[in-house]
């Protein structure tokens, strides 16, 4: 009778570790939200102002930060323009901080 009992949760143990490395294998690419999926961000429902009602907007989901499957941004560098100096920030009142009403 042991014998039969050790079988069964074998199986049992077995079934449970296999489901989830199988559903983890053959799940395939899927995204939480539909506009995470770069492909998905030209099509009208990850457009404001469709996506912008529930939140899906690519801008929502990642906050501000840009996608890691995307690889990182092509570096810009900007030209000094000799003689140019930075503009300054004029007397700071009342109603400016100190980003200069930016």
């Amino acid at each position: 009778m042991s014998r039969m009992n050790d079988r069964k949760l074998f199986m049992i143990a077995a079934g449970l570790i296999l489901l989830p490395v199988a559903l983890a294998f053959f799940g395939g690419d899927k995204f939480r939200y539909p506009c995470q999926n770069p492909d998905n961000w030209d099509k009208d429902f990850c457009k404001l102002p469709k996506c912008d009602v529930t939140r899906t907007c690519p801008e929502h989901i990642f906050k501000g930060q840009r996608d890691p499957r995307l690889g990182p941004p092509p570096t810009r560098v900007e030209p000094i323009v000799p003689g140019v100096a930075p503009q300054a920030c004029p007397p700071a009142n009342q109603n400016q901080g100190v980003n200069c009403g930016k």
